[in-house]
């Protein structure tokens, strides 16, 4: 299945069917995650958590068998490096068939952090249950759906532009941009915020975080984590469609609204 494939597919899981995590699945999926990269190069440390050992759970989730959590120390664009990582392990926990979602405030975060034995100067800004998807959905993860609107994401004006702010992108005009702009559109977010803005100025890929009302999550921006997904999504995508990228940080200095920041960008090769 290719990367374009899987991230259409892949769903946030809540619900799990209670089945054990098959020792391949587990050898496999810690396999990828070390050797999970970001463009940051910052070194992020991954456990497999059990759920019964170590007594771990979430009030929104059901049946789950493990948890993964990765540990790094806080230091700038952290939680961009993250999200890119995580979010590489996700998609190939998806590809095996291998349910996820990602988990910030809706756990004991105390507990979570000793379990994982996170020590002082270090972060972990997400977990993730991990098991095999239940048949049907709990009561409890349908209503969640609803509540946040998860099968819906904003149009693809709204978040893409052709060379300033003012002018958005329409997906006719994205030509050989468009599979990974849209793996981008597609991206899962903090309660579906989306904060993701993606300016195209020749063969430069722009991408700039709108910031929303703060989530009260630790001294980090959760905004930034899902930019590391959408940095992630595109480099992916963009990659399997044939078109090699580079990572850069240098703020074209586009205008633009004060609750815009700019994250970094993609250098279009060749």
């Amino acid at each position: 299945m290719s990367i374009s494939d899987v991230i259409r597919k892949r769903r946030s899981v809540r619900s799990f069917d209670g089945t054990p995590l098959r020792d391949e699945d587990i050898q496999k999926l810690m396999a990828f995650a070390a050797q999970a990269d970001n463009p940051y190069q910052l070194p992020i440390r991954w456990q497999l958590l059990n759920a019964k050992q170590t007594g771990l759970s979430s009030p929104v989730i059901v049946g789950e068998d493990a948890f993964l959590a990765g540990t790094m120390q806080r230091v700038p664009f952290a939680e961009e490096a993250f999200g890119y990582s995580f979010e590489q392990i996700v998609l190939f926990a998806a590809s095996i068939g291998v349910g996820t979602t990602w988990i910030a405030g809706t756990m004991d975060r105390a507990a979570f952090e000793r379990a994982a034995g996170v020590a002082e100067g270090e972060v972990m800004p997400c977990v993730t249950p991990l098991g095999y998807p239940a048949k049907k959905m709990s009561f409890r993860e349908t209503v969640m759906r609803k509540g946040v609107r998860a099968d819906s994401r904003l149009p693809f004006e709204t978040l893409f532009f052709e060379g300033s702010f003012g002018r958005p992108l329409s997906p006719d005009n994205a030509c050989k941009l468009h599979d990974a702009l849209e793996t981008v559109r597609l991206a899962p977010s903090a309660v579906n915020k989306q904060p993701w803005r993606t300016v195209v100025c020749g063969d430069r890929v722009h991408f700039y975080e709108k910031r929303g009302k703060p989530l009260a999550e630790g001294a980090w921006d959760i905004q930034k984590i899902d930019m590391g997904i959408a940095l992630c999504h595109f480099a992916l995508a963009a990659q399997e469609s044939g078109i090699p990228v580079s990572f850069l940080r240098e703020d074209p200095g586009l205008a633009h609204g004060t609750d815009t920041f700019y994250i970094a960008s993609y250098q279009l090769e060749g």
